[in-house]
């Protein structure tokens, strides 16, 4: 079965509606995630049917309708080969998207990727999350910012709020800690301006693992302390 057949089967599974020209975008972000993986690390999941449902439908777990309002601006944080704020992209094209990430060669892939599905409305920032954070030009603009980094929730939305105007929200998609890192994340969200306000369980297509979708809710500014450097952070959380 081809990737179109097989990302078709499983966003129906999702009860996702993928048209035509989704799946077609999706096919051939696809094809060029698995042509530069062998010239730069990407994605260990490589699989057709991996990618589709651990890479594209995941990506697509996090979207709401309420959330993701007309044209909302959003910053994927942290975005490495464009998940998941690509795929949101691609499922909703009026959005404005910006790529950020600190490694200038993910940026190079995810230009080209842009470039080939003629894809509009989407900046790419090579960045330190600190550094943007406390960029004045992207500071608090963002309606919604998407994170599927490693990091824990607590350093996560350190990185993250900073970027998100009050009123938006932070959505992070965690794995099977969540509910530890939430509970670590309480003094955290306090100091940052953030409040979660719904947690939806996930389950992907053929997987049994433990998935989670937080939203966060920016309800008042970040303090101009916050975010630290990646060393302080880690090394003394919030």
């Amino acid at each position: 079965m081809i990737f179109r057949d097989i990302l078709a089967q499983a966003a129906n599974e999702y009860s996702l509606s993928l048209t035509e020209e989704q799946l077609t975008n999706f096919t051939q972000y696809f094809e060029m995630l698995i042509e530069w993986n062998e010239k730069i690390n990407l994605t260990a999941i490589t699989d057709p049917k991996e990618v589709a449902v651990k890479h594209m439908i995941d990506s697509l777990s996090c979207y709401d309708e309420g959330i993701f309002k007309h044209g909302a601006k959003i910053i994927d944080v942290g975005t490495g080969a464009g998940f998941p704020g690509l795929p949101l992209r691609i499922f909703r094209p009026d959005l404005k998207l910006t790529l950020f990430d600190s490694l200038n060669k993910r940026i190079l892939f995810l230009k080209e990727v842009a470039q080939k599905l003629e894809i509009n409305n989407i900046e790419f920032i090579h960045s330190r999350a600190e550094d943007g954070g406390r960029n004045k030009q992207l500071r608090e603009q963002y309606d919604v910012a998407v994170s599927r980094a490693v990091a824990r929730l607590s350093v996560l939305s350190e990185w993250c709020l900073p970027f998100v105007a009050v009123g938006g929200f932070f959505i992070a998609l965690k794995g099977s800690q969540y509910s530890q890192e939430i509970k670590e994340s309480t003094n955290a969200l306090r100091l940052l301006g953030g409040e979660i306000v719904k947690i939806e369980n996930i389950k992907l297509p053929g997987l049994d693992d433990i998935r989670a979708v937080v939203y966060i809710k920016k309800i008042k500014k970040t303090l101009p302390a916050y975010p630290r450097r990646p060393s302080v952070a880690e090394k003394n959380p919030l």
